[in-house]
């Protein structure tokens, strides 16, 4: 069994990841941090796990007794936190915030479809965003090819855990509820790391990425519709996906229409890859909570740590 710990313990996702980690075989959650919360039990908060866990909230933070730490904190926070907190020579550390993406920081980005490899060897890890896991694995086997040389055009709507825990205007329910609305258009932060990865991939600067983010009246997943111009016919294209994921656990190709329900509550990305007068079609769905961020960290740990990739996220979507 290997110790593991959680630092801001208190939203959306350290919620599902308490969930993934005390349903994991090879895991012994040790304590979940949260200053506002000490004291409190954890199903207080995350009342789904009532009956699953007799753990409590804690103040202290003892990095000696476990071997893997995952920072769920709001962005901008790790890095306060490491400012603070010495870093045991031993110890993995996932972090989901964005302040490490950049691999310039000595953290390796963690996207096991772009870079297996090197998560295996790595004890560091920055977990990607939402959005930008969905985006890129729209758009990896394109890098990887090449023809990225057009700009791309992306439409993703994304449901309402993407805000996080704390209430606000756009996220109570009689405003959410029956309703669409633009946030961000052009500007989303995660532009910055998937032009990172896919300039890298490609070996050439993109022409641009065009991308209009969407609030949907859902609680969770996201569903993105990705274009650009492409030379490659319909069998070529789905065909070169079909390669490039032809290793991957929890990315597929469909050959047929796509929907959020089948990966809401799961750690998978389906893809479904189509060409139009030139241009090819590519929508991804994810679940933001899960493949988006907690189920793709425990997956990046079980990479770097060694265990079967898959383990502890063998988890049922919610058909109905």
């Amino acid at each position: 069994m290997i110790n593991a710990a959680i630092v801001g313990g208190g939203g959306y996702t350290a919620g599902e990841l308490i969930r993934l980690l005390l349903n994991h075989p090879h895991i012994n959650l040790k304590w979940v941090h949260s200053d506002s919360q000490a004291g409190s039990p954890v199903c207080s908060v995350h009342a789904g796990l009532l009956g699953d866990t007799d753990l409590v909230f804690t103040d202290q933070i003892c990095l000696e007794d476990i071997e893997v730490l995952f920072l769920c904190m709001g962005h901008g926070k790790s890095r306060d936190f490491w400012s603070k907190t010495a870093l045991p020579d031993n110890l993995t550390v996932i972090d989901l915030a964005q302040d490490f993406r950049d691999e310039s920081c000595g953290y390796c980005y963690g996207l096991p479809e772009y870079q297996h490899e090197k998560i295996a060897s790595s004890r560091l890890i920055a977990n990607p965003g939402c959005f930008a896991t969905a985006i890129q694995l729209a758009l990896l086997p394109l890098a990887q090819a090449g023809l990225l040389t057009s700009e791309v055009h992306v439409t993703g709507i994304t449901g309402s855990t993407g805000a996080g825990v704390k209430p606000g205007s756009t996220t109570h329910f009689s405003w959410r509820c029956d309703n669409l609305s633009v946030y961000k258009a052009f500007e989303h932060q995660h532009l910055l790391e998937i032009e990172r990865t896919l300039t890298a991939l490609q070996g050439a600067p993109l022409a641009g990425i065009n991308f209009v983010p969407m609030r949907g009246d859902f609680p969770r997943g996201i569903f993105a519709s990705v274009y650009t111009d492409c030379p490659l016919d319909e069998s070529q294209a789905r065909q070169l996906y079909n390669d490039y994921y032809s290793d991957a656990v929890f990315t597929h190709v469909s050959h047929v229409d796509i929907d959020l329900k089948q990966v809401t509550n799961t750690n998978k990305a389906l893809l479904h890859v189509s060409k139009h007068r030139g241009k090819i079609l590519i929508v991804s769905c994810i679940d933001n909570l899960l493949k988006g961020a907690v189920g793709q960290a425990v997956q990046n740990m079980n990479i770097a740590i060694g265990f079967r990739e898959d383990c502890g996220l063998r988890l049922k979507p919610n058909a109905f």
